[in-house]
């Protein structure tokens, strides 16, 4: 049976380009190799209001076939409460969505593997308030690839889904992403438990 993943990001031109490697991984770990996934750029939105009003409103007639709906929002404005309410809005329409809010945004998963390369412990650079600039740019000048699409951002979440195991230490709310999906696969009629905003 086929699995359709539908991915919801805050800037899909970027961001689709280490979500969906890290999504494809994830369903493979809960045994889902399969699993067809998806970013969203039909609408494209840019930046967490456009995301959030998109998905109460705009997706469901078009996406709404899909079996599961990943919305990855920075962490800054992505409260547990606010997810939960999203989370909620589109289960009355007959919708699965999981909310991840990426702490401090999606960068972060793509400088997993090189942590040992900055400056600032892991812990300081998952609250750093300028991580995507000051941290990730860097990584990335130095590790991607600027005539590949996304300027090697493939590139550098492939190092970190190296090591899976790790990645869900260095990034919890992937790894509770990850129990939520697997939870939510072994009840065929249930929902996965709440947000982990």
């Amino acid at each position: 049976m086929s699995f359709s993943v539908l991915i919801i990001p805050e800037d899909p031109l970027q961001n689709g380009h280490i979500l969906k490697p890290l999504v494809q991984a994830i369903m493979r770990d809960v045994g889902r190799p399969n699993a067809k996934v998806k970013v969203l750029t039909q609408p494209r939105v840019r930046g967490y209001d456009q995301a959030a009003s998109t998905i109460r409103n705009k997706l469901a007639a078009r996406y709404g076939f899909m079996d599961l709906w990943l919305f990855f929002p920075d962490a800054d404005r992505a409260s547990r409460d606010a997810m939960q309410n999203l989370e909620a809005h589109v289960a009355a329409e007959k919708v699965t969505l999981l909310c991840c809010a990426a702490q401090p945004e999606v960068e972060i998963y793509a400088c997993a593997g090189f942590r040992n390369d900055t400056q600032e412990a892991w812990e300081d650079v998952r609250q750093h308030p300028r991580m995507k600039e000051e941290v990730f740019d860097p990584l990335l000048a130095r590790h991607g690839d600027a005539g590949r699409p996304g300027a090697g951002r493939d590139l550098m979440i492939a190092r970190s889904l190296g090591n899976l195991p790790l990645l869900f230490q260095l990034c919890p709310e992937i790894r509770c992403l990850r129990g939520r999906i697997a939870a939510l696969l072994q009840e065929p009629h249930g929902r996965a438990d709440h947000a982990d905003a």
